[in-house]
């Protein structure tokens, strides 16, 4: 099942992308929409179906050098199924929204070309993540990682009319190659000292690894912590954490359904599951591990401080996935893995909800982007509307406290809180994910008052004329408001329960001393936690005001928002002319981009430039030139006076020529 899972949107990508002509247009729509909620289908019996024991099926033969084996296989188990289900199910209802976003597009209305190629790309996209989340070996995750980049390059810069566009895939491209370098190199560390690439051998040596120091650069390393490390700069470059997260809200430049499957559910999410992966290796990296979390709690922060002041309603969106992309990492760095790959599975639906509500407002009001001209749609667009508010009930963690009761954020960011409050750094990490879960709230909320409530701003007409999405844009989100109200509340118990319930969910050993006592039970395992990780036992013990901390952030987020955005609206211009160097500094998330055009962009342009104007221009071209139109000239005009057309003067040139013949072969001593 799993291996047709994976081909089946190949296969349409490729029949839409190249015989468009044949099937038509709307041919090459339907095939790869149909295939999708096909394969979706398909996930969700494997997600119920999912054996006790980790499935290998080797589909061909691959990469075959000395002993390095890369088999083309699938690995189903418990983190494969989960994965699945997240890719297609938002890659089914992106596919069909799509069919309605796309079809009066402004930007390519002259041709018919663009519809089934961006049909094609998102098929595409969804093959090189599926191949990635249900890869055997690391070499073969590679090649999906790498695939997912290229498709998202494609379709961030489909727009190829528009030069930010253009600039915004080259950004995200070369970021990220940042990230897959780090990556590479741990893939070759462990190659070297496992000399295996398969998952299960890796994960039987790590307590070797453990145990093993090696040098690189310019010291020695515990090999656990130095391809830890490695691995998860590979993840931290693709799921957009500090430092390496610039090239996610740029991406924005994309279409809205890009923006909704690649930059909400799917590709950034890969770095989470790589770590989660990896969790035999990452158990025995403590380093790595604490500054897994402390990056990832960092980066859950600044994101949310960026947030609370941009106007795009996209990069608001986009900046909150980067914040929700840092509580992952700070689950997955104190060990909770199972509330990391919670909130990966809730995250999906309500961002996928909340980018899609997005993009039915954008076509409301005529692709106008900026908050600053909404207002008072609440009546024009109601099924958008409850929409986005339900995605914002969600995100934000609306719920009943001390019950598993609410929202799907409300029981997934509940639970990553608590287990970072157990795990290491707990202070540090614990705080800034509290105060990053009240900017959530407040500029969640900002969004809708700003779009749905007051006057009506910006173009008016514009305002007159918006109207509600066509059903096929609709459907998707009434089914995604179901996931976003449900999926936390259905699936809290096998995230997040007791350890008896999560181990029978992710297979993995039911008590610490018998995986302490028998170290290849990793070998089956969808994840793995060490004997000494407590995390998920303490987090339940977790004293009251921890568990209701979010909640209250929450309340104190909305509370904010409402003031400023409803009671008195004059009140955040007021709050930020009164502090502008701050404001400006949110605004311009953080001079990130500044600094980094400052470190690396003109001196990468100076050393161009001096390549150019001194190397090629002054150096090689001055050769060049001063060769062809100096030497080269003169020599030709001094050939050509000897080629006068006189017998005797030919005549005279071979008597001179034999004379100096002579004289040489005398000299030498060549004439006897």
């Amino acid at each position: 099942m799993v291996p047709i899972i994976l081909l089946l949107p190949l296969i349409s990508a490729v029949i839409a992308g190249f015989g468009w002509r044949v099937i038509s247009v709307k041919g090459a729509q339907y095939l790869t929409t149909g295939v999708l909620f096909f394969v979706c289908l398909l996930s969700w019996i494997a997600f119920f179906t999912t054996p006790d024991t980790a499935q290998h099926v080797e589909i061909m033969r691959w990469i075959e050098s000395g002993t390095l084996n890369a088999s083309w296989g699938v690995r189903v188990d418990r983190l494969t199924t989960i994965m699945l289900v997240v890719v297609t199910t938002v890659s089914a209802f992106v596919h069909l929204y799509s069919i309605g976003y796309m079809a009066h597009d402004e930007n390519f209305l002259e041709t018919e070309e663009y519809r089934p190629r961006f049909f094609a790309y998102l098929s595409l996209f969804t093959f090189a993540m599926l191949a990635l989340v249900t890869s055997d070996n690391i070499v073969q995750m590679f090649f999906g990682w790498e695939g997912v980049g290229l498709a998202s390059y494609l379709l961030i810069g489909f727009y190829y009319k528009k030069p930010s566009a253009g600039a915004a895939s080259i950004k995200a491209f070369v970021v990220n190659r940042i990230g897959d370098f780090g990556f590479l190199l741990g893939i070759l560390g462990l190659f070297f000292l496992t000399d295996a690439i398969d998952f299960d051998t890796i994960f039987s040596q790590v307590p070797h690894i453990a145990d093993t120091e090696l040098h690189f650069l310019w010291r020695d390393w515990n090999a656990a912590n130095l391809l830890a490390f490695l691995l998860f700069i590979g993840a931290a470059g693709k799921s957009a954490q500090l430092f390496l997260h610039t090239w996610l809200p740029d991406a924005m430049e994309g279409p809205t359904p890009v923006s909704a499957l690649i930059h909400a559910a799917t590709m950034v999410t890969a770095g989470v599951f790589l770590i989660c992966r990896m969790s035999p290796l990452m158990e025995s990296a403590p380093e790595t591990m604490a500054f897994i979390t402390f990056i990832g709690a960092t980066t859950a922060f600044f994101a949310a401080t960026v947030g609370l002041v941009q106007n795009d309603i996209k990069r608001v969106i986009a900046y909150s996935t980067c914040s929700q992309l840092g509580y992952m990492f700070a689950a997955a760095g104190v060990g909770a893995y199972g509330p990391a790959m919670f909130h990966l599975f809730t995250h999906a639906f309500f961002k996928a909800l909340l980018f899609l509500s997005a993009g039915s407002v954008i076509t409301a009001m005529h692709h106008e982007q900026d908050l600053r001209n909404y207002g008072g749609l609440k009546d024009k667009i109601p099924m958008t509307f409850w929409a986005m508010v339900i995605g914002t009930l969600a995100i934000t963690g609306v719920g009943i406290p001390f019950t598993h009761i609410g929202f799907a954020g409300f029981l997934s960011k509940d639970a990553i809180i608590e287990s970072v409050w157990a795990g290491t750094m707990g202070g540090y990490a614990f705080w800034m994910l509290v105060i990053a879960a009240l900017f959530t709230s407040f500029y969640s909320w900002r969004l809708i008052f700003m779009t749905f409530f007051g006057e009506a701003r910006g173009d008016k007409h514009a305002h007159e004329h918006a109207h509600e999405s066509p059903k096929v844009m609709l459907i998707p989100l009434g089914v995604l408001s179901l996931g976003a109200i449900l999926a936390g509340m259905i699936w809290y118990g096998p995230f997040f329960g007791d350890h008896d319930r999560m181990a029978a969910f992710f297979s993995m050993p039911a008590h610490h001393a018998e995986a302490a006592a028998d170290h290849a039970a990793i070998q089956y395992g969808a994840i793995y936690t060490g004997p000494e990780n407590h995390v998920i036992e303490t987090a339940h013990e977790a004293p009251a005001w921890v568990k209701v901390s979010p909640f209250i952030a929450m309340l104190i987020g909305f509370g904010i928002a409402w003031v400023m955005y409803i009671k008195d609206t004059t009140l955040p211009k007021r709050l930020a002319d009164a502090n502008r160097p701050l404001y400006l500094f949110l605004l311009n998330k953080w001079y990130f981009d500044e600094i980094y055009d400052f470190l690396f962009v003109r001196p990468a342009f100076a050393v161009g430039r001096l390549f150019w104007k001194r190397g090629d221009g002054t150096i090689i071209d001055g050769t060049v030139n001063g060769v062809a139109l100096g030497i080269v000239p003169a020599f030709v005009r001094l050939i050509g006076r000897w080629q006068s057309g006189y017998i005797f003067t030919y005549a005279f040139t071979m008597v001179i020529g034999i004379a100096a013949l002579v004289t040489w072969m005398t000299l030498i001593g060549g004439a006897h």
